[in-house]
């Protein structure tokens, strides 16, 4: 197949589409942020930021790209529209999947935020935090700062080390998904959770926190996902998204230009 295909992942779907596709005879580049670690695919890596090579316009005319497929984690509000706005200004396709998000069932208490410090603002009373959101920023760190002084516990689990000094007592765990059911209630048992503060990522990997606290009657504080510019070709199955691709990369063989694309496909 010609055309060479950008992947933008650092996700499981991510990786699971970019080994897929390229066994069938995509020619892809697998675009990752290098954070956590370097997955293991039978096609080429990019790993670290676009300005270590003059940013994504000059890497898109260099190395050839045909098209990008955004496969990033759907808090990745900044790639994701970086990547739109740099396929249209070199004039190739943007297709973007977006796994389906978290609803919350009959027994679940959620309340649910858009904003980092609405989300906060009610958690101030909270004697025990789970965070499960990724990385916290500087201020969102010094507002628990406060709380802490009131007297909170809290927990944080991320993948990779904090990039701000943690406040006073604040307990980190280094963990990586999949998480099972029984370890996440064992965790919130053990540190006496009441409270847990999530990101709405979706996905199978780390749900278990969501069904521990529905087992156990611990409200969920989600921060739901940012908005992104709509655009025609936006999956929220894998397998349409991989058959769509691979029609698309077919018909370029064919004929030297993508098929006119389907908007919004399922």
């Amino acid at each position: 197949m010609k055309g060479t295909l950008l992947l933008l992942g650092g996700t499981a779907d991510g990786r699971r589409l970019a080994e897929s596709l390229s066994r069938q005879g995509v020619q892809l580049i697998y675009s990752i942020a290098g954070l956590v670690r370097t997955p293991n695919v039978s096609c080429e890596v990019f790993s670290g930021g676009y300005t270590q090579v003059g940013g994504l316009d000059r890497f898109l005319c260099e190395q050839n790209i045909s098209a990008i497929l955004d496969v990033t984690h759907p808090y990745a509000r900044k790639m994701s529209e970086t990547a739109r706005e740099s396929a249209a200004f070199t004039g190739i396709p943007y297709w973007r999947f977006q796994r389906p998000a978290w609803r919350p069932q009959k027994e679940d208490n959620w309340s649910r935020f858009s904003d980092w410090f609405e989300l906060l603002d009610s958690v101030s009373t909270k004697k025990s935090l789970f965070l499960t959101a990724g990385q916290p920023d500087q201020g969102i760190l010094e507002r628990l700062a406060e709380y802490q002084q009131q007297g909170q516990r809290q927990l944080l689990r991320t993948a990779v080390e904090p990039r701000f000094p943690l406040p006073g007592d604040m307990e980190w765990v280094k963990a990586i998904g999949p998480f099972e059911v029984a370890n996440e209630r064992n965790l919130m048992r053990q540190h006496g959770i009441d409270a847990v503060i999530s990101k709405n990522s979706g996905g199978d990997a780390t749900v278990a926190k969501l069904q521990a606290a529905r087992e156990l009657n611990i409200p969920v504080y989600m921060l739901e996902r940012p908005e992104l510019t709509p655009v025609d070709d936006e999956f929220n199955n894998i397998a349409a998204m991989e058959s769509f691709v691979l029609e698309q990369f077919k018909t370029l063989s064919a004929t030297g230009r993508f098929s006119r694309a389907v908007t919004n496909r399922e």
